[in-house]
């Protein structure tokens, strides 16, 4: 890590695309961050940081794979090597096969449970030590309504987001007192921009998360 790596802030947006994971890179990078995005497609993950470059804000890209645990591996020990202790962690890769239960191949299950869960999990572990070393850190998911209201034609995303909440709640209670802030943002409705559900409106609950401003779960939903 170069020494003029030391002093700055960075966070790693695991999952990178025009939606949520756009809207938080731009408010971090809004407040000084430089911003570290992962994705699996080159071509998109380059054009994503093409966009936050155009609009003044320092960024890089890693090809990594949500559902590989060893690309995960290599991605973030060479953010590591290159940047030294992340700051954040916002996990927003995500995967959703649309069947009802009946007809839902256990196969899909697996493979959105292996996106939305394990690769969550996965990538908090890679990051946590360090964090608490240091006794500062966020670790952050991008969560769904669907965890508290099932629905049956969303049962794999349904499924998913309740195991995706629950290590939310089971990674912040090991991690109280660390100096280390988990947190979800739950978010109730389609990411559209110019609505209630635009990312950028959306990204201000991830900051207050990462701030302490509000702690554990944010409800994101329409009063």
């Amino acid at each position: 890590m170069k020494a003029a790596e030391m002093n700055k802030k960075f966070v790693a947006i695991m999952g990178s695309g025009p939606g949520v994971s756009a809207g938080v890179a731009r408010k971090f990078g809004a407040n000084g961050f430089t911003v570290i995005l992962l994705a699996r497609n080159p071509q998109s993950l380059q054009l994503r940081v093409s966009e936050l470059k155009n609009a003044g804000i320092e960024a890089h890209g890693i090809v990594a794979d949500a559902s590989d645990a060893q690309s995960l591996k290599t991605a973030f020990a060479r953010i590591h090597a290159e940047h030294g202790i992340l700051d954040a962690l916002v996990y927003n890769a995500g995967a959703n096969t649309i069947a009802n239960p009946t007809v839902l191949d256990p196969a899909d299950l697996a493979r959105d449970f292996s996106i939305n869960v394990v690769g969550a999990l996965s990538c908090a572990q890679l990051v946590a030590p360090s964090m608490i070393e240091r006794g500062t850190g966020s670790i952050l998911f991008t969560g769904g309504l669907l965890a508290l209201n099932p629905v049956a034609s969303r049962a794999s995303a349904s499924i998913s987001k309740a195991g995706l909440r629950n290590l939310t709640f089971t990674l912040g209670d090991e991690l109280a007192g660390k100096g280390i802030r988990v947190g979800t943002v739950t978010i109730g409705g389609a990411v559209q921009p110019g609505t209630f559900f635009d990312p950028d409106l959306i990204a201000e609950a991830y900051w207050d998360l990462h701030t302490g401003r509000s702690t554990g779960e944010i409800l994101y939903v329409k009063p």
